[in-house]
């Protein structure tokens, strides 16, 4: 569907029409989603340059892309690319939005994730705490957003061996994703599953089998 109209907007608009460059990201994003890895980065680097010639370096279109380039540039391994990509993203969004808001924030939380996976924990956890501030205040303490961030956070403080704050964090998660979701949805489960090999960790085996 995609190179369809893909086709059909090159024909009728150009290869650098905004719609044109859209499905061009949309592309991107699919072949990356099946880990297409050389295709998806093709796709968005076509899209980045066209919108950055559309509609210039610094609109929120063209950091959307830049975001995904990151994301790209994170799943392969490349992290000095995906700090760098993520940094520019980040400071657009907070000169085009400000730094309270939500597309500012899911970068902050990205270059969180970057951070905890090259053990920055520090940088991670500042990261994180800018994050689950601003989502906070944007959608509340129990949005799944909101909720996202506390995981991450709980998740970090494990890896660092400091149970109880992660026990808190993924009680905190776990509580509003039950109210959220149900009990029995899969990002309720995994937090289910984060306490079990807390508790297991600690040797807490009762609290880890139940």
């Amino acid at each position: 569907m995609y190179r369809r109209a893909l086709k059909g907007y090159e024909k009728a608009w150009g290869p650098e029409y905004t719609s044109t460059l859209d499905t061009v990201n949309n592309l991107g994003i699919l072949y990356a989603d099946q880990g297409k890895m050389a295709e998806a980065e093709a796709m968005y680097r076509r899209a980045l340059e066209g919108k950055e010639k559309a509609w210039g370096p610094e609109h929120t279109s063209t950091l959307d892309t830049v975001n995904n380039l990151g994301n790209l540039y994170k799943n392969q391994g490349k992290m000095a690319e995906a700090e760098a990509t993520y940094r520019r993203a980040l400071e657009g969004y907070e000169k085009a939005w400000g730094p309270k808001h939500t597309s500012t924030l899911d970068t902050v939380n990205n270059l969180g994730v970057l951070y905890a996976d090259q053990g920055k924990m520090a940088e991670a956890e500042a990261m994180y705490r800018q994050a689950l501030e601003g989502n906070e205040k944007a959608w509340g303490p129990e949005h799944t957003s909101t909720l996202n961030t506390v995981t991450n956070l709980g998740n970090l403080y494990a890896d660092q061996g400091k149970m109880a704050e992660a026990e808190a964090m993924y009680r905190r998660a776990l509580e509003g994703k039950e109210k959220a979701w149900g009990p029995e949805h899969t990002s309720t489960l995994d937090t289910v599953n984060n306490l079990g090999i807390l508790y297991a960790d600690q040797g807490k085996m009762a609290e880890a089998e139940a």
